[in-house]
C-alpha cells in the first residue's frame, strides 16, 4: 500500500509506509551519560477552551506519557518549553504539572527536573523577577524535583546590565537547596530572550553566564545550552569548572555533542528525546559499552527528522513533537494547548510523518499510517 503525500510545492508525492517498527525494549537508567526528555504535554480535546483560556490537560495522558520515557530509562524534564511554558501553558498549569508529574515520579522510581521561571508576572521590576523565581522554586523544591532555572523574559526585560544577571542568579543560588541545572535558551526559541545575560554578542554573554557558576560551583549540577551552535557549545564546556556538566540542548548536533572528544562531552536535556525517546535510549546503550561508532550509527539518522520538527519559526517544534505523538498512538488526538496545532503546514507534517516512520518510530505503523490518512482526508486531500 502507497499514500499520497502532500509536498511543499502543492503537490502530491507517492510514500510507502513501512509495516514493521523497530524493537525497542524499555530498560534501566544509563551509564555513561545523564539524558533527560524534555516532554509535552497532552491537552484535554473535550474542553470547552480558546487559545486565550488556561491550559486543559489530559492528566491521565500526560503522566502515562512520563511513566513510557521513564521505561526507557530516561529522566523527564519536566514544565520546560515543550510542554509549552509560555505557549498556552500557564503559571498556574505548570504547577500543577510540576506537582503531579513529580508525584509520578517518585511512585515509579523516575528521574525528573522542573523548570523554574518567572511566568506568573509578564514583567516587573528586578525585585518582582526574583520574587516570582522564588515562588517557582519553592515548589520544584517541596515537590522532591530537581530545578532547572529557566531563562526568563521577565528578567530579560528588566536587566539593564550583566551585573543584574549576576545579581539575580546569585540570589536564587544561594539559597537552593540542591544543585540546579541552568538554561540557556537562545532567541531562535524565544525571540523575547534575545539579548540575555547583558549582552547580544554571545561571547560577552557566555562570559557573564560562566561567571555566575564560577562564583556557585556548589549549586550548578549543570549547564542546558540551546543555542544550536555545536562549536559554541564545546568551547563553552571546555570552560565549565570541574564537576559542572553540560547538557546538550542542540537539537541540530546532539549525536556529536553527546559522543563527545578527547576533551569531553555533552549530556542531554533534549525536546527531539521526546519522540525519539526509545530510539535515544538505545543509542545510550550502545554508548554505554564505549561503542561510539555505533551509537552513531543509530542517532545519526534521526538528525534529518530533527531539524525538520526545528526548523524555523523553532519555537513551533513542539506541534511536530505532539503530532508525532498521537500517530504513534501515545495520545488519541492531535490537539494542542493554546490551540497550537495549527502551527505548522499540512506538508510540513506529511514530512514529519515521512521521516519518522522511515526511522521506525511508530510502534503501529499501520495506525500511524491510518491516522495520517485521517489528517489528508480533513484537509481535502483525500476524498
Amino acid at each position: 500500500m502507497t499514500i499520497e503525500l502532500p509536498d511543499a510545492r502543492g503537490g502530491l508525492r507517492t510514500y510507502e509506509p513501512r509495516t514493521e517498527p523497530l524493537a525497542l525494549a524499555a530498560g534501566a537508567p544509563f551509564a555513561s551519560r545523564t539524558v533527560f526528555s524534555a516532554a509535552h504535554v497532552v491537552a484535554d480535546p473535550y474542553a470547552d477552551t480558546t487559545p486565550d483560556s488556561p491550559a486543559a490537560v489530559d492528566w491521565d495522558a500526560t503522566l502515562a506519557f512520563r511513566r513510557h520515557l521513564w521505561s526507557h530509562g530516561l529522566g523527564v524534564a519536566e514544565a520546560m518549553d515543550t510542554a509549552q511554558r509560555g505557549m498556552g501553558l500557564d503559571w498556574a498549569g505548570a504547577a500543577e504539572l510540576i506537582r503531579r508529574s513529580a508525584a509520578e515520579a517518585k511512585a515509579v522510581g523516575g528521574r525528573i527536573a522542573c523548570g523554574v521561571g518567572t511566568d506568573q508576572i509578564v514583567s516587573g521590576t528586578l525585585a518582582e523577577v526574583r520574587a516570582a523565581y522564588e515562588e517557582q522554586l519553592a515548589l520544584v523544591e517541596e515537590s522532591g524535583a530537581q530545578a532547572v532555572l529557566m531563562a526568563s523574559r521577565a528578567l530579560a526585560a528588566a536587566a539593564r546590565s550583566p551585573e543584574d544577571y549576576l545579581e539575580v542568579y546569585g540570589h536564587l543560588l544561594r539559597q537552593c537547596a540542591e544543585p540546579v541545572i541552568l538554561h540557556w535558551l537562545g532567541p531562535m526559541f524565544d525571540p523575547a530572550l534575545e539579548g540575555y545575560w547583558g549582552s547580544s554578542d554571545l561571547d560577552a554573554a557566555t562570559d557573564t553566564f560562566l561567571e555566575v557558576i564560577a562564583a556557585h560551583p556548589d549549586k550548578v549540577d549543570g549547564i542546558k545550552v540551546s543555542l544550536l551552535d555545536a562549536g559554541r557549545e564545546v568551547a563553552l564546556r571546555r570552560r565549565l569548572p570541574q564537576g559542572v556538566r553540560c547538557y546538550t540542548g542542540d537539537d541540530f548536533h546532539y549525536p556529536e555533542l553527546i559522543a563527545g572528544d578527547e576533551q569531553g562531552f555533552s549530556h542531554a536535556l533534549l525536546g527531539i528525546f521526546d519522540p525519539l525517546g526509545p530510539l535515544a535510549a538505545r543509542a545510550v546503550r550502545v554508548l554505554d559499552t564505549g561503542d561510539t561508532a555505533g551509537f552513531r550509527a543509530l542517532l545519526d539518522p534521526t538528525v534529518e527528522l530533527s531539524r525538520h520538527l526545528f526548523r524555523a519559526p523553532t519555537r513551533f517544534y513542539k506541534t511536530g513533537v505532539v503530532f508525532l505523538a498521537w500517530l504513534a498512538g501515545h495520545q488519541n488526538h492531535f490537539a494542542m494547548v493554546g490551540g497550537l496545532q495549527s502551527a505548522r503546514s499540512l506538508p510540513h507534517l506529511a514530512r514529519a510523518y515521512e521521516l519518522a516512520d522511515g526511522l521506525g518510530l511508530f510502534p503501529d505503523p499501520k495506525l500511524a499510517e491510518d491516522r495520517m490518512r485521517t489528517l489528508l482526508h480533513l484537509y481535502g486531500v483525500t476524498p
